[in-house]
């Protein structure tokens, strides 16, 4: 990895974990409730583009509801990677995911989370998880884990659903894509080739 590539992938890292003050809670059991640190968007969003001056993505795709499943696809730093999880609720599977992302973007993040007091008017009590965070000295700059293989039909599959989403979402039909988006990517090809087909359909009817 050249210089400038590392020096950027550390901007994309930094922001990662200077981002890392919301939490996402996993599930309940009863008065106890699992969560795991997660980036907040907003501040996530600022920090990248003071990094990587603009140039970054993030895309969401929603995989089911009951339990709400999501991914979250961040592209920074020349680097792609794709975070998958579950939550007690879509904001909450939505967080998640984006913690997923900064693990593999190499920022620590406990895969188990922490059990904590639940109550739920109140939500999860994550206080003590804050001020330990807080208290804890920086951990030292972790090595990139490798990109999970990747299989050349879906990337070339949903390299062409974003080219018609754009086109759709240009025309203003983003509204009646939403339902199909909701699905993401599909998790096969044949999966793929129908949302593919269905958008295609949208955009005929346009």
């Amino acid at each position: 990895m050249n210089q400038e590539r590392r020096a950027r992938l550390d901007g994309v890292r930094e922001a990662l974990r200077v981002s890392m003050t919301a939490w996402a809670t996993l599930e309940v059991r009863g008065d106890q409730a699992r969560v795991v640190p997660a980036p907040q968007l907003e501040v996530l969003v600022g920090q990248l583009d003071r990094a990587e001056g603009g140039e970054w993505t993030l895309h969401w795709a929603c995989d089911g509801m009951q339990p709400p499943v999501v991914r979250a696809r961040l592209g920074a730093a020349g680097l792609e990677r794709e975070g998958l999880a579950t939550g007690l609720t879509l904001e909450d599977a939505r967080l998640a995911a984006l913690a997923d992302v900064a693990r593999l973007y190499g920022i620590s993040v406990p895969g188990e989370g922490h059990w904590v007091d639940y109550d739920p008017e109140e939500g999860a009590d994550t206080t003590l998880l804050e001020a330990e965070t807080e208290a804890a000295p920086p951990a030292p700059r972790p090595s990139l884990p490798p990109e999970p293989p990747r299989d050349p039909q879906m990337e070339k599959a949903r390299g062409h659903i974003d080219d018609l989403i754009a086109q759709l979402r240009a025309a203003g039909h983003g509204k009646d894509i939403a339902p199909i988006l909701m699905r993401g990517y599909g998790s096969t090809l044949e999966e793929s080739r129908q949302i593919y087909k269905e958008l295609q359909a949208v955009l005929r009817e346009a």
